[in-house]
C-alpha cells in the first residue's frame, strides 16, 4: 500500500530534507508540500493524504490553527515537527501518533512511518485517535504557554526564564532574546512572543521590539516618533512614542 503524505513547513530547507528522508521510502508517495497554513488547510480539505507531517512553529497560522481549520474528523493521521516547544511535546506524547523534534535524521523518521503502518495496518482505532486529536486541539487552546523558553544552540538546548530575558528583537524570521551580555537567536515571530510573554511583563515598545517591564530604569518620552528606554543593564533602546505613551497609560504616568 503506498503512503500518501502532506509536507507542511514554513522553511524550504526543512520541507527539501523531510522530502529526501520520506522518499526513500518506496511506499511513500508525496501528495503535496505546503508552505503556509492556508496552504495547509486546502490540501488537508481534499481528504487525499493518509498521513500529514506538520511543522508546529509556522508564523501566521501555526500547526495547531491548521488542525483546528481543517477538524478532527477531516484530517488524516498526523506527525508533528517540532524545534523546542516543551508544552507541544508533553502534549505530543499523550495524544499523537507521533512527532519529530528537530534535528531529525532518518533512522527517526523512519520509526515515525513504522508507526503510521502499523496503525492504517489496524492495530489501533482510528475513532480514538480522532478523540486524542480532539483533546490535543482543546488542550494548546486553553493552556498557559511554559514558564520556561527552551532555545536550541549547536549541540545543546538552552532554557531560558522569561524573568531573565532583558529584551527581545525581530530579525528576519527569527526573535533574538537578549539576556545580560549573551544573545539566543530562535525561529518565532515577535508577534508569537509577545502573545506567549504578555503575562510576564513583557511589552512592545517598538515594532521590532519588546522589553521585560522588571528590567526598565528609565522611560524618556521625546518627541512623536522616536522616544528611549534605558534598562537596568545600561541598554539603550530607541522606542515607538505610540508604544512609549500606551505603556505609560498603562502605569498611570
Amino acid at each position: 500500500m503506498k503512503l500518501s503524505v502532506i509536507i507542511v513547513d514554513d522553511e524550504p530547507t526543512a520541507r527539501r530534507r523531510l522530502r529526501r528522508l520520506l522518499s526513500a521510502a518506496t511506499d511513500v508517495e508525496i501528495a503535496a508540500e505546503c508552505s503556509t497554513g492556508p496552504a495547509a488547510v486546502a490540501a488537508l480539505r481534499e481528504g487525499k493524504a493518509d498521513v500529514v507531517f506538520l511543522d508546529v512553529q509556522m508564523p501566521e497560522m501555526n500547526g495547531f490553527e491548521v488542525l483546528r481549520a481543517v477538524g478532527a474528523d477531516r484530517l488524516p493521521l498526523v506527525v508533528f515537527v517540532t524545534a523546542f516547544d516543551e508544552f507541544a511535546l508533553q502534549a505530543f506524547e499523550a495524544h499523537a501518533i507521533d512527532y519529530l523534534l528537530k534535528p531529525f535524521g532518518e533512522e527517526r523518521v523512519n520509526r515515525a512511518l513504522k508507526r503510521v503502518r502499523t496503525f492504517l495496518a489496524g492495530s489501533s482505532s482510528r475513532t480514538d485517535q480522532k478523540e486524542q486529536l480532539r483533546e490535543l486541539l482543546k488542550t494548546t487552546a486553553s493552556e498557559p504557554a511554559p514558564s520556561c523558553l527552551l532555545v536550541k544552540r549547536e549541540d545543546r538546548i538552552l532554557v531560558l526564564r522569561p524573568r531573565d530575558i532583558d529584551w527581545i528583537e525581530a530579525v528576519g524570521d527569527y526573535v533574538k532574546l537578549h539576556v545580560g551580555n549573551e544573545a539566543h537567536l530562535t525561529r518565532s515571530t515577535l508577534s508569537d512572543m509577545q502573545k506567549r510573554l504578555a503575562a510576564e511583563g513583557f511589552v512592545r515598545v517598538h515594532r521590532s521590539r519588546l522589553v521585560n517591564l522588571a528590567h526598565v530604569r528609565e522611560l524618556r518620552p521625546s518627541s512623536r516618533s522616536e522616544s528611549l528606554i534605558i534598562l537596568k543593564n545600561g541598554a539603550r533602546l530607541e522606542a515607538s512614542y505610540g508604544f512609549l505613551k500606551e505603556i505609560q497609560d498603562q502605569l498611570g504616568v
